[in-house]
């Protein structure tokens, strides 16, 4: 029997059967369903793309998988190559690993490593956001802030080496003033906070992030699983403030099989670059750098470069906000839209209660969850597809009023 996420088993609605997926469509045995979730924000260039799934099966036909302890392929040597090319700054050691989460858990381990490595054990604290999410692995579940998914941690009790704070300057000052030196990090995911609630913040918060982290010699983390290749409007938001480690996932195969990546900038890389073996970084997932996801990676960051992508989103966000301009509804606290994310957070989270039904018969997938209803469409999604999967969501208050 399947055990399925964030569901309780007792009580869960059938899920939909999918027999087919292609472009922007889901296909059930009776419906055709435009997805505007893109399988949790991954599929970013639509479901059995021609590329990818050349991509894919001509490296099935050389070999899948061979692990990278005391081996590796040329696949992982590209992708790790066009990675250092491609993003910004000095962000150039790539450590693969097979999902968002771990990423996440290496990022957060490389930088408390990082300080030992000095000599320097008094940094044991992370600073993190308020209503963050990073993941549901331990580590990624003490960084981040949303009882809703981690409620499970209140057995060990308020954790002693997380602080977390609002996405506000005057906090971030005064936590750098307070336990600065006591910081190994501060991880954030930069602009747009996903499962915490689709929230949306200035770049300056950043800038700032940036300018205390240097001051107080702390490293800056962004967890851009769910923010990068072009879901904020931006690139990545990294092009904008440099981070000390990235991480990515999601997109970066295009939705097609699990891979992340975290990257570090040389001063990271160097601390552990020694002599000493105890100094080494001791990770190594099973499957990191699979040769099939980084054949597919290449293959999806190839048709991001030249699909001039960022214009599709700037055209995304446009279309959202002339649909979105007028609407207004007393159950509807704030319409929050930034490049290809668009969230609706209800008063009530009972006004969302068979919406993703309603949604179905109209032919689109949609996962509402708590209080946030929201699209992050495939960014090949047209006018029309776009527009219907808007008006799903304002008809569902119309007919409430």
């Amino acid at each position: 029997m399947i055990w399925y996420p964030y569901e309780q088993m007792k009580t869960m609605k059938t899920p939909y059967r999918i027999r087919k997926a292609e472009g922007v469509y889901l296909y059930t045995d009776d419906q055709k369903l435009i997805d505007s979730v893109s399988s949790w924000w991954s599929v970013i260039h639509g479901y059995r793309h021609p590329e990818l799934t050349k991509a894919l099966t001509d490296q099935a036909e050389r070999f899948a998988h061979v692990m990278l302890g005391g081996l590796t392929h040329e696949p992982v040597q590209k992708l790790s190559d066009k990675l250092q090319s491609w993003l910004p700054g000095d962000l150039d050691y790539c450590f693969f690993s097979d999902s968002g989460s771990v990423a996440v858990e290496v990022s957060l381990k490389m930088a408390l490593q990082y300080f030992m490595n000095r000599g320097e054990t008094r940094r044991t604290v992370v600073l993190a956001l308020e209503h963050a999410y990073h993941g549901d692995t331990f580590k990624a579940m003490e960084v981040g802030d949303d009882e809703d998914y981690h409620f499970v941690l209140k057995a060990y009790g308020k954790s002693q080496n997380v602080i977390h704070i609002p996405t506000e300057i005057g906090a971030l000052e005064e936590a750098f003033e307070k336990y600065h030196d006591r910081l190994n990090s501060f991880i954030v995911e930069p602009l747009l906070q996903g499962a915490g609630g689709m929230r949306m913040y200035d770049l300056s918060f950043l800038k700032k992030a940036r300018e205390l982290c240097d001051r107080y010699g702390v490293l800056l983390i962004f967890d851009e699983v769910a923010t990068g290749f072009g879901r904020t409007g931006h690139r990545f938001v990294a092009d904008c403030v440099l981070p000390d480690i990235l991480v990515l996932g999601k997109a970066l195969t295009g939705g097609y099989i699990g891979h992340a990546v975290t990257v570090a900038n040389h001063k990271v890389f160097n601390g552990f670059y020694d002599d000493d073996p105890a100094h080494a970084l001791m990770h190594g997932p099973t499957f990191m750098g699979n040769a099939l996801a980084c054949a597919v990676a290449l293959k999806s960051i190839e048709l991001f470069e030249q699909g001039d992508y960022l214009s599709r989103i700037s055209r995304i966000e446009a279309i959202t906000r002339r649909e979105m301009a007028d609407f207004r509804h007393p159950s509807v606290r704030e319409v929050r839209i930034m490049g290809g994310c668009v969230c609706l957070e209800v008063n009530d989270p009972a006004v969302l209660e068979g919406y993703q039904q309603f949604a179905y018969e109209r032919g689109v997938f949609s996962r509402p969850f708590l209080r946030y209803l929201y699209a992050m469409v495939p960014y090949l999604i047209t006018e029309e597809q776009l527009v219907r999967v808007l008006d799903t969501m304002k008809q569902w208050f119309k007919e409430r009023t």
